[in-house]
């Protein structure tokens, strides 16, 4: 073939192991290590420990790696032992996490993280209900909860507190403060955790966002919180160093394990006017969380190229990917990250199996949440 490649054909020639850039940062591979909760946080005080670090340092051969959510203040949390970022000693703790991961060469984004109204009065402070766009309890979710030291129970999430105009500003200032605590913590950047049915995502939502004001009524005001919050935390880090995470579901499931957010109305006119409205704000990327349960349907065809003829910075994909599928989204040219999440889990130097083509390990179901070492940093390595 003789004269210059089309796009289309160069796109051809990208690979899982093809260098890539994101907000001016050298990525050395297209493999993601994507958000994934562990809840290993030391207590009390839900602060990053050293099993942390580790866990981190060993998949630090990802071209890219996203923490698992890091609640911005404490009625920000679901679940028991997930970390914060919202005191000094969090700082403290992530500050040894970044550390480690820069002198492996890693990149590591901390995920901004706040439940909204999937929590408990337990994990509230003074037990006060969970905060929401409007007070609408969460059906079909569980919540983690403490009973006893490295004890706890799924229960159902309480009845939310709908938030007053005027408390809404206040939360937009907790998600650039968080901002603040995460680069000083030594981050390369931010994710924002609007996917899965959480704060941002509830306003998102119709069928959790009900509010009369400036905030509710049309999908303009329902992504004025998401918009607000790009800004705040853009004056924090340049916007080519933040992300947005959605998942964007357009059919769900029964089984009461699975938790993957809302589906919309129009799930396409949603998140296709999410994805201009941020790729105006010039974001980094966009992160997609696809449906992810036994048997669950592909995202659509149709919605994979209009958003990537729609949102022109990188887009990250994750959910049930393997290495043929992984690299068939990148020869479509509909992503240029693929986050492996359990199947990194239990490989921490997964980058180098998939590039030998040597066996993986298989995932331990019971040591995912909580916990000690053992199925969390003591997954074997080719070498071991």
């Amino acid at each position: 073939m003789t004269g210059n490649l089309s796009t289309t054909e160069i796109i051809m020639h990208f690979s899982l192991f093809t260098p890539l850039e994101l907000g001016g940062i050298p990525l050395r591979n297209r493999i993601a290590l994507p958000p994934l909760t562990r809840c290993r946080s030391a207590q009390p005080g839900n602060i990053p420990n050293d099993m942390m670090r580790d866990y981190y340092v060993q998949r630090a051969s990802a071209g890219f790696m996203v923490t698992e959510g890091t609640q911005i203040e404490p009625r920000g949390q679901g679940y028991a032992w997930t970390p914060g970022i919202h005191s000094t000693e969090q700082i403290a703790g992530w500050q040894n996490v970044t550390q480690a991961v820069r002198a492996q060469g890693g990149t590591l984004f901390c995920q901004l993280w706040h439940v909204g109204r999937v929590s408990h009065r337990a994990l509230q402070p003074q037990q006060q209900p969970p905060i929401a766009p409007s007070a609408l309890p969460a059906t079909n979710v569980r919540v983690f909860i403490e009973t006893g030291p490295g004890e706890g129970e799924l229960v159902a999430p309480s009845e939310p507190r709908a938030l007053e105009t005027e408390e809404i500003p206040q939360l937009v200032e907790l998600y650039r403060q968080a901002a603040v605590n995460a680069k000083q913590a030594g981050f390369d950047g931010i994710e924002l955790h609007a996917a899965n049915g959480y704060l941002i995502n509830q306003f998102i939502s119709e069928h959790t966002n009900d509010r009369t004001d400036q905030y509710g009524g049309s999908l303009t005001n329902r992504l004025r919180f998401l918009k607000e919050v790009v800004a705040a935390v853009s004056t924090v880090f340049d916007s080519g160093r933040i992300g947005v995470r959605f998942s964007p579901l357009f059919s769900t499931t029964e089984e009461d394990r699975v938790y993957l957010g809302l589906v919309e109305p129009d799930p396409a006119e949603t998140y296709l006017t999410a994805a201009k409205m941020l790729d105006e704000m010039n974001i980094g990327y966009l992160s997609i969380a696809e449906a992810d349960w036994d048997n669950s349907p592909q995202l659509p065809e149709s919605f994979r190229i209009a958003l990537r003829k729609t949102f022109t910075s990188v887009i990250m994909v994750a959910g049930r990917y393997d290495q043929a599928k992984a690299q068939h989204v990148l020869d479509q040219g509909w992503a240029d990250l693929v986050g492996f999440g359990r199947t990194f889990i239990a490989n921490p130097d997964l980058p180098e199996r998939l590039q030998r083509g040597v066996a993986l390990n298989s995932v331990e179901l019971s040591s995912l949440y909580g916990g000690t070492a053992k199925g969390y940093t003591d997954y074997p390595t080719i070498d071991d």
